[in-house]
C-alpha cells in the first residue's frame, strides 16, 4: 500500500517538472484579453437586455 502511495508521488514529481508556467507577461497580457471581452461581453447582453425588454413593454401595453 505505501509502495504504490510513494510510486504516486514519484510519479506526480516528474510530470511536474514537465509543466511549463507562463511568464509574468504572458499572465498579464492574458488577464488583459480576459478583462476586454467580459466589458464586450456584458455591454452586449446590456443591450440585447433593454431592446427585448422594451419590445416586451411594447407587445404588452
Amino acid at each position: 500500500m505505501f509502495e504504490r502511495i510513494k510510486n504516486f508521488f514519484r510519479e506526480v514529481k516528474v510530470e511536474l517538472k514537465k509543466v511549463v508556467f507562463p511568464s509574468r507577461d504572458e499572465v498579464i497580457g492574458s488577464t488583459k484579453v480576459v478583462v476586454v471581452m467580459v466589458l464586450i461581453v456584458a455591454i452586449f447582453l446590456g443591450i440585447i437586455d433593454f431592446l427585448l425588454s422594451r419590445l416586451i413593454g411594447m407587445a404588452v401595453r
